[in-house]
């Protein structure tokens, strides 16, 4: 315990009532926007959307080759607000189809949909057909782009720059008034520049909006009920489209599961200390059992202190790479990355540490993959959907010392990504307020569903799992020892074996399972490399 004399503890209390003024006021503008809101469901109780519009039920889509890989793509019209679908411009959705490779053996579509939220589900069919034969034969398998997402219909925010500045100044770590006046500025510039930039898009991009377009795809596919899995984000998709839409579905699995019974908010403040297991558990234990290849500490305490030790000295004195200049904060963001994979992702990054520690001793192809690899921390087109989804889905505290208390503890316990607790937090509580519906996923009226999440998970943590699971009647959890971000495709043969006999044959382990994880990996060489995952 450190001791403060009188003044210094004065002195400190004073920065933090600053900073707690700071913080509270930054929360006004979004309250105050509230009033302008557009009017929607969640006006008045148990309020559905009206019918489906003939226009849209009645689209042909129009398949042809997509521009890259085996599938065929469509574009269908959706409207901006399902609530009201005469009022505003309409919306693009991509979607695509990988075809049944066995019409004889052909039970149906097999509905997949991508994480994030901010990623792009187009592609996704191939990879799945690729990997399982068995369903590939079976089903159609079909993906799309969510609206506010890749060939769709995509909301802008920030351009990159603003989003580099956003998660890469400073030093996110610190604590003191002046830079969390800096973070919070960072974050309502953000929201200003998504309000300025989306063209009135922002109130729509929800998953409740999103799981209608996925009704509507349905709909024109001519199926009266579809099959999905969905991993990670997707398992909100999911969820949700079964709850609102209980007679369309036939089987459903969900992969690494966000807590779809409850908040955003509530889901999110559990990430800093389950990112934080994944390492410490997980990774520095492998660090400190591969020191002969990456040299950075033969015990996990040895491999933190290398790690705090590298992290310092950016903070101190960023470190140019090839016209990259690599922050703490570039350190910490390639961290929490490389936790979601052990077996693609440990190695490569436990190579970026040793670049980063001598750079002049590395390679020139290693320290141009590092500088292409950290230039930009999270991707402008992702962020803006990221954010329209998670605030505008379910309510957020907005009140400002509520976050500088929780982003404080969550920097000092965890702070792999507790330290950009505040930023993210900061954005949504700065939101504009929606009129978004809640939807309570309880899992009544829906056939049993097949959920999968792994121990360690760093982001769709397994207590969250284990709440959603017990909040969806009548489903099976399989649970994976381990700590890898999506079990299946991953190459666990009792997990494909338990996901393939669901979708296939309708057949479910009679209660809640086990299987193991993959072991850790063992480093191919000696030596660093800088090749990206």
């Amino acid at each position: 315990m450190h001791l403060f004399s009188r003044k210094r503890k004065t002195a400190r209390r004073a920065g933090a009532a600053a900073a707690c003024a700071l913080l509270a006021a930054a929360a006004l503008p979004a309250a105050a926007a509230s009033a302008a809101a557009p009017a929607g469901p969640s006006a008045w109780p148990g309020a559905t959307a009206p019918p489906v519009p003939e226009r849209y039920r009645a689209q042909r889509l129009d398949w042809h080759p997509c521009a890259s890989g085996p599938l065929e793509c469509a574009t269908m019209a959706v409207p901006r607000d399902w609530y009201h679908p005469d009022a505003g411009p309409n919306l693009s959705i991509e979607v695509s189809r990988h075809r049944a490779t066995d019409p004889a053996k052909r039970r149906g579509v097999l509905m997949m949909a991508a994480g994030g939220p901010g990623s792009s589900g187009l592609g996704r069919p191939a990879g799945l057909a690729a990997y399982g034969p068995k369903l590939a034969a079976a089903y159609d398998i079909v993906g799309f782009d969510q609206r506010g997402v890749g060939a769709s219909t995509r909301v802008v925010c920030s351009d990159q720059d603003g989003v580099d500045a956003l998660f890469a100044g400073g030093d996110l770590r610190d604590r003191s008034p002046r830079a969390l006046a800096r973070t919070v500025e960072r974050a309502r510039a953000f929201v200003r520049d998504c309000e300025r930039n989306s063209g009135g898009l922002l109130p729509y991009i929800t998953t409740d909006q999103a799981v209608h377009d996925m009704d509507l795809y349905r709909a024109l596919l001519g199926e009266d009920r579809i099959s999905y899995f969905g991993p990670s984000y997707a398992t909100v998709l999911g969820a949700y489209y079964a709850t609102e839409f209980p007679r369309r579905v036939d089987r459903v699995v969900l992969d690494s599961n966000v807590d779809f019974t409850s908040t955003w908010q509530a889901f999110q403040l559990g990430q800093p200390a389950s990112f934080q297991r994944r390492y410490e558990q997980d990774f520095l234990p492998w660090l400190a059992a591969n020191d002969a290849t990456y040299h950075q500490g033969s015990t996990p305490a040895a491999a933190q202190a290398s790690y705090e030790r590298l992290r310092a000295a950016l903070s101190e004195h960023p470190l140019d790479i090839e016209g990259t200049v690599v922050t703490a904060n570039h350190l910490d963001v390639a961290a929490s990355d490389a936790m979601y994979n052990a077996g693609g992702r440990f190695a490569s990054f436990a190579s970026l540490l040793g670049v980063l520690e001598h750079p002049e001793q590395a390679p020139a192809p290693a320290r141009t993959a590092v500088a292409a690899r950290l230039k930009h921390l999270m991707g402008a087109p992702f962020v803006a959907d990221y954010f329209a989804v998670t605030c505008a889905d379910t309510p957020w505290n907005r009140d400002g010392r509520f976050w500088l208390a929780q982003s404080g503890a969550a920097t000092r316990d965890a702070p792999l990504v507790g330290a950009r607790a505040l930023t993210f937090a900061s954005i949504c509580a700065n939101w504009p307020r929606t009129a978004t519906p809640r939807v309570k996923v309880t899992g009544a009226g829906l056939p049993p569903v097949l959920m999968l999440n792994s121990t360690n998970d760093p982001a769709t943590y397994y207590e969250a799992a284990v709440r959603a699971h017990r909040g969806l009647a009548g489903s099976r959890l399989v649970t994976v020892d381990g700590g890898d971000h999506g079990q299946y495709q991953s190459g666990n043969a009792c997990v494909d074996a338990h996901v393939e006999a669901y979708l296939l044959d309708g057949a479910l382990p009679a209660e809640d399972t086990r299987c193991a994880g993959t072991p850790l990996p063992t480093p191919a060489a000696p030596g660093p490399s800088a090749a990206r995952d």
